[in-house]
């Protein structure tokens, strides 16, 4: 009998049989393509760890004198078992997530960790569970997408190398064969290094800054060296909330818009105005401030895009940048919005648009009086005398990161410098610093380590108040090409007036 079409024709399309058709392995190199920045693809990591009700995470570089090795990120969370694990790296697999999660695809682990290391390796354990571990990498992708088994007596040895985080329960990511990693010149080693924990500082304080602060979670950016075992480096993540200003920049505001989206519903729009020229951190370290305008979506309190207007006006335009909208994605899945496989921007219809121009506040004030508003702060804003303030070389290890932030806050940086490092060293008896010109150092006796830390270990930001001190008063001497006399003369001199003080100093604590 031939075929009649029905009524619902452009569906009603006849099959015979079905056949079960698996990935090829070329899917493989596109899975390793995806394009996550370095930044994105761990904070996709930590989403997991946040799944898994992590309070503590840590990302842990391991480096030895001259290269970046490994990258690791550690998490006190539920864990896995052998079941869990091999479901965690089965490719294509999306398990159940709950109302809440940030989890959404099921790809992010393998897609963000192969898109940068070449082996990605999970060893994690349970309060009821033995520790466990998988492994794949490029080579075992290719091959059918084999994933190996980490014997267990490895895995309990990398749990209990974090038995200060990892107690009862856990897990561990590892990336080895980082491919950015390998292609550092040993010259640049620490300058990478420097740059990526900025960025991934950032980052992470900037889309996880809501769990940061309400303190349902630390992350801390560790860097040890794997032969000494000494930590070169660790600075907890603080939050950037993208609204955290101390005075509206208007009157008023921040004021509750209702959009009525077609699809949806009245989706709310928390609308505010920066005030101008504010040196915050939120306001200008998040990166470009024309990117930065526009709306901030969440989901599950997660940010998922920091900026942008989604079809609802053109190109970002200067005078709107002290315009950012805060809106919290509806729960439930929906087909207006859609969020990008990497959790950095949102896919929005033309009914967001159309919701847009309709939307009120309670008062009947429209969101195109609220751009106008905002505008026009901006221009007025524009308009006052602005103080320029020297560019300065930017401080780098040593300092703490708190101290960095609000440099950088106030003062604007010289571009393409390398970080000012600040370290402990042996130095003869008179001198109490010396500086390294050719290595960007600002060398610290440390034998009056001791005056201020009050006999405790250091670490590698102690002592923030002489630190940043001697970092103002010495910046701008790493910065002259020709090196004169008088330099020198004033380097010996402050070495003997601070010498005086670390003796008077020490006469006090004596009594």
């Amino acid at each position: 009998m031939p075929y009649e079409p029905g009524t619902d024709w452009q569906y009603d399309v006849p099959i015979n049989g079905s056949k079960r058709l698996p990935p090829d392995s070329g899917y493989a190199e596109a899975l390793r393509n995806q394009g996550y920045s370095f930044e994105v693809a761990v904070a996709d990591l930590i989403d997991n760890s946040l799944d898994a009700d992590a309070s503590q995470v840590v990302v842990h570089f391991l480096r030895d004198d001259d290269r970046l090795l490994s990258l690791l990120i550690v998490d006190n969370g539920r864990g896995m078992n052998d079941l869990g694990l091999d479901s965690a790296m089965t490719v294509g697999r999306r398990r159940e997530y709950g109302d809440h999660a940030l989890g959404m695809y099921g790809t992010g682990l393998k897609a963000a960790s192969l898109s940068h290391a070449d082996a990605l390796t999970v060893v994690s354990t349970t309060k009821t569970s033995r520790a466990a571990g998988r492994q794949m990498t490029s080579t075992s992708l290719a091959d059918g997408y084999r994933c190996d088994t980490v014997t267990p007596d490895y895995a309990q040895t990398l749990l209990d190398r974090y038995d200060g985080i990892i107690e009862w329960q856990g897990t561990v990511v590892r990336w080895d064969r980082v491919r950015s990693f390998e292609t550092v010149e040993v010259s640049q080693t620490d300058r990478f290094l420097s740059e990526a924990i900025q960025k991934l500082e950032t980052h992470l304080g900037l889309y996880l800054h809501r769990f940061l602060d309400r303190g349902e979670v630390r992350i801390d950016i560790a860097v040890e060296n794997v032969h000494t075992r000494e930590l070169l480096d660790s600075i907890e993540v603080e939050p950037l909330d993208p609204f955290n200003y101390k005075i509206s920049g208007k009157k008023g505001y921040p004021r509750t818009f209702s959009a009525p989206v077609e699809g949806v519903g009245d989706v709310e729009l928390t609308a505010h105005i920066w005030p101008p020229k504010s040196p915050r951190a939120e306001y200008k370290l998040i990166g470009p401030l024309a990117e930065r305008q526009g709306f901030y979506f969440y989901r599950n309190d997660r940010l998922v895009q920091a900026g942008g207007w989604n079809g609802q006006r053109g190109a970002a335009e200067g005078h709107l940048n002290l315009a950012r909208i805060a809106v919290d994605l509806p729960p439930h899945s929906n087909q207006v919005f859609s969020l990008t496989v990497k959790k950095e921007g949102i896919n929005a219809t033309q009914a967001f648009a159309r919701g847009i121009e309709k939307a009120v506040d309670a008062h009947g004030h429209t969101f195109r009086a609220y751009l106008e508003d905002a505008e026009a702060v901006y221009r007025e804003g524009s308009s006052r005398a602005e103080v320029k303030r020297k560019p300065v070389i930017p401080p780098g290890k040593g300092l703490d990161p708190k101290v960095k932030r609000v440099i950088r806050e106030e003062l604007p940086e010289k571009p393409g410098e390398e970080p000012i490092a600040i370290a402990w060293v042996a130095l003869p008896e008179d001198r109490f610093f010396d500086l390294d010109r050719e290595n960007r150092v600002i060398q610290l006796n440390k034998s009056h380590r001791d005056i201020f830390t009050m006999g405790q270990r250091g670490s590698s930001n102690d002592a923030p108040v002489a630190k940043t001190l001697l970092y103002l008063m010495l910046e701008e001497l790493f910065g002259f090409t020709r090196w004169e006399k008088k330099r020198s003369d004033q380097i010996d001199y402050w070495n003997a007036i601070l010498l005086a003080a670390v003796s008077a100093q020490r006469e006090r604590l004596a009594h």
